[in-house]
């Protein structure tokens, strides 16, 4: 992997770290502020359980990705990467399409820059 394929893996599993403190741990505080708007006050606490749900999927994938940095074979890396981004994207891409289209460039558009990025070696 090129550092910048490293460096772009990194801020998406970093980025999924963060999704998931947020949601596991932090949902009627962080989340508040950053679905405002989006989301009434009064729903955060009964989707408490719901968040942290989605928080741990979250966490899987940012597992999977810094996984990559710990395989030594160069091929099993490349597909475990490509196997864990794809799943990044395709997520961001259904939440999207299902609840903001904000997340398509929050998540979905680092993973598909750190795919590229992969492939181009």
């Amino acid at each position: 992997m090129t550092i910048i394929t490293t460096i772009l893996i990194a801020f998406v599993a970093l980025e999924h770290l963060y999704i998931l403190w947020f949601e596991m741990f932090a949902w009627e505080t962080r989340g508040k502020a950053i679905f405002k708007g989006a989301m009434p006050a009064e729903l955060f606490k009964p989707t408490k359980g719901l968040a942290a749900n989605q928080g741990l999927y979250n966490g899987f994938l940012a597992a999977g990705l810094i996984w990559t940095f710990f395989i030594t074979d160069e091929a099993w890396k490349f597909y475990i990467a490509i196997f864990f981004l794809s799943c990044v994207i395709i997520a961001g891409i259904y939440g999207a399409l299902t609840a903001s289209r904000k997340i398509f460039f929050v998540q979905a558009l680092p993973a598909i820059l750190a795919l590229i990025a992969l492939h181009i070696r």
